[in-house]
């Protein structure tokens, strides 16, 4: 579990069996509704873990073990009066029998974990980069299958890279857990070729940011004092950028910040921060480990940007944030014996699991899905959702819980954006098969599986498919693998058939500040609130009724 106390944000569950094969895994945003499972009564994962049970056909008293991914003995000494108190307060869940074993994973190497069992590499060196852990901000790790893994090297909690852009994306007013909003303002400043000032030294393989790094109890720090440091390291970056600026934020509101030279210089220099910092410990890593193969994970690594342009074979698993801990933690009492595929993201709550009530949809136009009266409607530049199968696990929607447009004009992007209720600068990512991929923007063997890589555009892609095509020329693409997603591949093929491009604009099926949808129930009221045309939902296809003049 990532869970409270330590866990404040981004609470799941997963369960494994005994030989490491995941069960089930899911996000307690999923079910509670509540971006991020922020807030009291919210960041418990208990929904997540009882849909995890329900998966696995068990209860929790045939749980064997509880791994959570946090060093909370560490953190909060003496807050619990005993185990079940504990697993009592993270979970949510009652424990009424016997009690299963406790397990805490330290942070940084439940992260590496989750990258590591996540990938097909048999061995590799894995870099983890966030805000912080118990002791640190940034660590390097060897993994290979059949011995433990091992520490390389790490940098101490107010080196934080993550700390660096949460400055950034707190000056350009965005909560720090919408750091992707600065990512995408930062290519405004890319496109403009801006000249900015580097703000981390990287010489030797070290990481020495602008900001000096405090004091810190090495292996003892407790929550106040992560804390105390987090607050004055923040504000220090956002003093640094406002000194850069020659301004305390931005001079306009949030939907027109690419019209401030000054929010675009901000963004643009903690992103090429990130860029320079993640390059040269991409490096570091490979030389301290001797592999060429690297993962990466914590909250750096949802940055497609810096991922994109790192060389070699790079891996990112879907749940690289905080809520992948879960995952890792599971998986570092009982990892997999060796490697396989890389792992499936589709571990969440199946659409058809709870079916659908009448007054659910009532008043909507039903028929049997046919892929190509969806794509003539497509093509007709209609805009639609797909709920499929189980719900997709991570921020990026791929397929299971989309929404979908044929992308062959800037002004389809517009559109999307007004239905999502997004600013107009933020850009969409693609999808194709992988034959189609390689004409549109360059190859990336791994990082386009969940969509965690930007990669550059071909002149096909800008001429094709504008609306996926952002202000730098790149592109978030996903490559969809045979059968992982059937609706969305027969759309794709029935496109091919009728000599248009095989490509579609994908982004998440949710609503602004809410979750991706999850169960069939989430995805109609979605629908019904959203200026969508149509959606797939279980092999059905639903329509509004025109509305009356």
């Amino acid at each position: 579990m990532n869970a409270p106390p330590a866990g404040w944000h981004d609470a799941a569950a997963c369960i494994v069996d005994g030989g490491g094969n995941v069960i089930a895994y899911s996000e307690q945003e999923r079910h509670n509704r509540v971006r991020h499972a922020i807030g009291d009564g919210f960041n418990k994962p208990v929904g997540a873990a009882r849909f995890c049970l329900e998966q696995a056909g068990i209860t929790i008293d045939d749980v064997d073990v509880i791994a959570i991914g946090w060093n909370i003995d560490q953190m909060f000494p003496g807050f619990f009066a005993d185990e079940r108190e504990l697993a009592t307060h993270a979970t949510g869940l009652d424990f009424p029998g016997r009690l299963p074993e406790i397990v805490r994973v330290p942070h940084h190497r439940a992260h590496a974990a989750s990258a590591f069992y996540a990938s097909p590499f048999s061995e590799a060196g894995v870099l983890v980069i966030d805000g912080n852990g118990e002791n640190e901000s940034t660590s390097i790790w060897s993994f290979s299958y059949g011995r433990e893994p091992e520490p390389k090297r790490d940098w101490p909690r107010t080196a934080s890279l993550g700390y660096a852009y949460d400055g950034a994306s707190e000056w350009l007013g965005f909560h720090h857990l919408n750091a992707g909003k600065t990512m995408g303002l930062a290519a405004y400043g890319r496109a403009l070729g801006l000249s900015v000032e580097t703000l981390v030294d990287t010489d030797g393989g070290d990481l020495r940011p602008a900001i000096p790094p405090l004091p810190e109890s090495r292996d003892s720090a407790t929550i106040d004092e992560i804390g105390r440091h987090y607050g004055a390291t923040v504000s220090s970056w956002r003093d640094l950028y406002a000194k850069l600026a020659g301004a305390d934020g931005p001079g306009v509101p949030a939907h027109r910040l690419t019209e401030d030279p000054a929010a675009v210089l901000v963004a643009y220099t903690a992103q090429r921060l990130i860029e320079d910092a993640v390059t040269s410990l991409a490096a570091t890593a490979r030389q301290l480990t001797g592999v060429p193969e690297l993962c990466l994970a914590g909250g750096v690594a949802l940055n497609c940007s810096a991922n994109g342009i790192l060389p070699g074979a790079v891996f990112v698993p879907p749940v690289p944030h905080d809520a992948g801990v879960a995952l890792g933690a599971a998986w570092t009492v009982c990892p997999p014996s060796r490697p396989g595929e890389a792992m499936s993201p589709y571990l969440g709550e199946d659409v058809r699991a709870h079916g659908v009530a009448d007054t659910e949809v009532s008043g909507l136009l039903r028929t049997d899905f046919d892929p190509d009266q969806v794509t003539d409607l497509l093509l007709d530049g209609q805009v639609g959702a797909v709920a499929q199968g189980r719900a997709e696990i991570g921020p990026r929607a791929l397929c299971h819980r989309s929404i979908l447009a044929v992308p062959d004009s800037v002004e389809v992007s517009t559109r999307v954006n007004r239905i999502k209720h997004r600013e107009q600068w933020r850009p969409f990512a693609g999808v194709t098969t992988p034959e189609y991929g390689s004409r549109l923007w360059e190859r990336q063997e791994h990082l386009s599986r969940y969509m965690l890589g930007a990669a550059r555009v071909t002149d096909e892609a800008r001429r094709v498919a504008p609306g996926v095509v952002h202000v730098d020329g790149t592109t978030r693409p996903q490559v969809l693998a045979p059968g992982a997603a059937p609706v969305v591949e027969a759309l794709l093929a029935r496109l091919a058939d009728r000599g248009a491009p095989p490509v579609l604009l994908n982004t998440s099926f949710n609503d602004k500040g809410e979750p991706i949808v999850n169960s069939a129930a989430d995805a109609l009221a979605a629908f019904r609130s959203m200026d969508l045309d149509f959606l797939v939902l279980d092999g059905t296809l639903y329509r509004k009724a025109p509305r009356s003049r």
